[in-house]
């Protein structure tokens, strides 16, 4: 617990440079993914990114910082309500 609870104090933010490299701040872990996408766990709730050719160029688990190469075309918070409507496919994807 203590070590989430650091990650909440480091706050949670996002750059994307280009469409091709982004970097992540208050990541918890990653869920899952694959080279078009990926299903984190940020300290404010669940995030889908969803683009092409993505590859993880740094995790730094400890500290919650993650980094990714390729094309970004979209980002998406997943809120409660959306979470039980998906949950069907986020289920499927992790048993793929």
């Amino acid at each position: 617990m203590q070590e989430r609870d650091t990650l909440e104090n480091t706050g949670h933010n996002l750059t994307i440079k280009e469409r091709k490299n982004s970097t992540f701040t208050g990541i918890n872990k990653i869920i899952s993914f694959d080279d078009e996408e990926f299903l984190v766990d940020t300290t404010l709730g669940f995030m889908l990114i969803k683009g092409e050719n993505l590859e993880i160029l740094k995790l730094e688990s400890f500290q919650g910082n993650l980094a990714l190469k390729g094309k970004i075309n979209s980002l998406e918070y997943i809120d409660d309500k959306q979470t039980d409507i998906n949950k069907t496919s986020f289920v499927s994807k992790l048993f793929k």
